[in-house]
């Protein structure tokens, strides 16, 4: 069966040899300046602080391709520009889980700094331009972090840059957040000690008068930071990806349970006694709002987005992935494996 795509024509592509890139020395971004370099693009890469970007990024081969670092912020007056000033291509990824003080907000980091990098590549003729969006996102969403998300997306898709849109689900990796939390959830070295927590998404029962509310757990496809960095590095060459969105998981569906124990017995030091305890998403939510309201949130683990996110399932089809970009993600459990020894 065919794949449908949004794209009534495939353009035509401009030869790509220099890529900017924001977000660089996040999770995510120092995979995707690996896979570009090496694929032998040149990279223009955003950081906050050239000590640091030394420190996690790679090294290109000597004679090959290069890698510069724009220091400065997205939102200054004069990064945007500096950092697509000679490339062809653009790959913004500047994201945030959760606010912060000091002015950090999913509008500003999400919605703002795409309004920038999308008016610095119109201005400099950078037609090519990825996005990283994420998985669920749609404009009536249930938490602030989809929404302004989704408002990002139409900001690049009403910008005429020739774009494309990436969704993923829950990203891993050996220097995941996630990961290196629940790996100490694990060693019993963090909170709660006793149990390994996740979200239980709720239903009201409406078959009968004043029905209360059935928990589930809920269902993800977790995906490896190699195959998101694959799948934008490989979109770059192909006109086919234009005007496209891409949903990014795994092939491998395991409910959050399933996912804690695999954790459990796979990472070295971790306590084989502990066991998977869910937590009512909905009650957690309000808990999280709660505490935000009178100036806690902070001394919460969460947010009220993430224990709504965190309490439904976070799947998608791979097929359009795998026919227009020729990737097919790898399993959880045998990506995980390979680099359980390090957490």
């Amino acid at each position: 069966m065919p794949v449908a795509s949004t794209a009534t024509t495939i353009p035509r592509m401009t030869t790509i040899k220099t890529v900017a890139v924001t977000g660089a020395t996040g999770f995510v971004g120092r995979a995707i300046v690996a896979e570009l370099l090496a694929q032998g693009y040149h990279v223009r890469a955003l950081v906050r602080s050239r000590v640091k970007a030394r420190e996690v990024l790679p090294r290109p081969a000597p004679n090959s391709a290069t890698l510069t670092l724009v220091e400065g912020d997205i939102h200054d007056d004069r990064s945007p520009a500096e950092l697509v000033a000679g490339a062809e291509a653009c790959i913004h990824l500047i994201g945030i889980i959760r606010e912060e003080r000091g002015g950090v907000t999913f509008h500003r980091m999400h919605v703002a700094s795409t309004r920038l990098i999308t008016e610095a590549c119109k201005a400099a003729g950078v037609n090519r331009y990825l996005q990283m969006s994420a998985l669920g996102v749609r404009d009536d969403a249930d938490c602030a972090y989809r929404t302004s998300k989704w408002e990002a997306e139409q900001i690049v898709r009403r910008s005429g840059l020739d774009w494309t849109i990436f969704r993923p689900g829950m990203i891993h990796g050996k220097d995941s957040s996630f990961l290196t939390m629940a790996a100490e959830w694990c060693k019993g070295e963090a909170p709660p000690f006793f149990f390994l927590p996740y979200f239980r998404g709720g239903k009201e029962d409406t078959s009968v008068p004043l029905g209360g509310v059935n928990y589930r757990d809920p269902v993800i496809q977790p995906v490896a930071v190699e195959d998101v960095a694959a799948a934008f590095v490989r979109s770059l060459a192909r006109p086919q990806t234009i005007g496209e969105t891409y949903n990014l998981v795994g092939t491998e569906r395991l409910t959050w349970p399933e996912l804690l124990v695999e954790l459990r017995n796979n990472i070295p030091g971790s306590n084989g006694n502990l066991q998977p305890w869910g937590l009512p998403a909905d009650l957690m939510a309000l808990k999280a709002l709660g505490a935000s309201y009178v100036g806690l949130g902070g001394l919460l683990p969460f947010d009220h987005g993430m224990a709504v996110m965190g309490g439904q399932d976070n799947t998608a089809e791979t097929k359009k992935v795998e026919a227009h970009l020729e990737l097919k993600a790898k399993p959880f459990r045998q990506s995980f494996r390979a680099y359980a020894d390090a957490l």
